[in-house]
């Protein structure tokens, strides 16, 4: 069992930037693929950014590619979102998954993803 638990989310203004945190505990060498996803009020969970274990691959959606960094930090086990450039249409609940798939490249479906932390709030304003 992996335990996710995100952090750093809050309100901010358009073209702020905020960094989120995803700890991981429990089994944490279980998993192969880590990634963030978001989801807004009456839009389907979509994937914002992730990474591979073995290589520390990375994989953005085109909407954050050039604002948005992952990283990992292994001592700890967390990953963490750079957001940069923040717009209002990133107003998201902001999700950690991690996915025991071995792939070729970071998995996007949330359907590949087994565990899941409980999500942080990203709002930005106008």
């Amino acid at each position: 069992q992996v335990q996710l638990v995100e952090s750093g989310g809050g309100l901010v203004q358009a073209g702020d930037s905020l960094r989120l945190s995803c700890a991981a505990s429990g089994r944490t060498g279980t998993w192969n693929a880590r990634s963030w996803f978001r989801q807004a009020p009456g839009k389907e969970r979509e994937f914002v950014a992730g990474i591979r274990k073995i290589n520390s691959d990375t994989r953005y959606a085109d909407s954050v590619k050039g604002r948005f960094t992952i990283s990992r930090e292994n001592i700890n086990n967390t990953v963490y979102l750079h957001m940069n450039s923040l717009k209002p249409e990133d107003t998201a609940v902001y999700y950690c998954g991690a996915s025991r798939l071995i792939l070729a490249t970071v998995p996007t479906s949330p359907s590949s993803y087994y565990y899941w932390g409980r999500g942080t709030q990203v709002t930005v304003s106008s």
